[in-house]
């Protein structure tokens, strides 16, 4: 049988336990769910679909662009821990190793001006001060650590996702504005164009098949 090491089963509890908001900040789930929260904005649909079904879309979506690298990590942690002893099995170097796919994904996804910002920023905020000389020396960042990565990354990801929306919004708005004229044209100043202009959205999203579009897109940013 197993013998437990406490501390690493303490890690292993922290870890799970930040689980959660990793697959927030540091997945595909990000650009996803933002985009498509945007895109609900645009139709001026505001609860449909409803945030469970937007947030479960999301999550779908993350699954599966990030079911590659956990099968990665998976591998590479039974080829540490195999032929080992028990005492090694909850160590955290085959943990970290297993986490190096995760590490290159967030590499690949983060812009390097991003990147390079919390790398200048981290050489300032951690920097130590020397006691017997009284001398700020700036801190060693290593722009592949995680706490450089994370932050990057998630920044890189908010920018794309309203990038996106940015593009998703300009034929909508222009579908409310033509709309908008047209009831000013003809007089009817007290007809909301929302409600007029909501069937002409729908159809023109049905019609170029937006989901597929959108889904679609949103997948073949992260093939790289």
């Amino acid at each position: 049988m197993f013998q437990t090491d406490p501390y690493a089963f303490i890690v292993g509890l922290i870890a799970m336990s930040l689980l959660p908001f990793l697959a927030m900040v540091a997945t595909s789930y990000l650009k996803i769910v933002v985009v498509i929260s945007l895109i609900r904005n645009a139709l001026g649909i505001q609860s449909i679909p409803p945030n469970m079904v937007v947030n479960a879309m999301a999550l779908i979506l993350t699954f599966y662009i990030m079911a590659p690298l956990v099968e990665q990590g998976w591998s590479i942690f039974r080829e540490e821990v195999k032929d080992k002893s028990a005492e090694t099995v909850y160590k955290t170097d085959a943990a970290l190793k297993a986490a190096e796919p995760f590490r290159e994904f967030l590499v690949k996804n983060s812009d390097e001006r991003q990147t390079a910002f919390f790398v200048r920023t981290a050489e300032t905020l951690w920097a130590k001060k020397d006691e017997a000389t009284g001398e700020v020396k700036p801190a060693e960042v290593d722009e592949r650590s995680y706490f450089i990565l994370v932050p990057a990354f998630c920044v890189s990801e908010l920018t794309r996702a309203f990038e996106i929306g940015f593009l998703v919004y300009l034929p909508f708005i222009a579908i409310d504005i033509i709309i908008s004229n047209i009831l000013l044209a003809m007089g009817m100043m007290m007809v909301s164009p929302v409600t007029i202009s909501l069937p002409f959205k729908l159809l023109l999203f049905v019609m170029v098949d937006g989901w597929t579009i959108l889904i679609q897109g949103l997948v073949q940013t992260y093939i790289k």
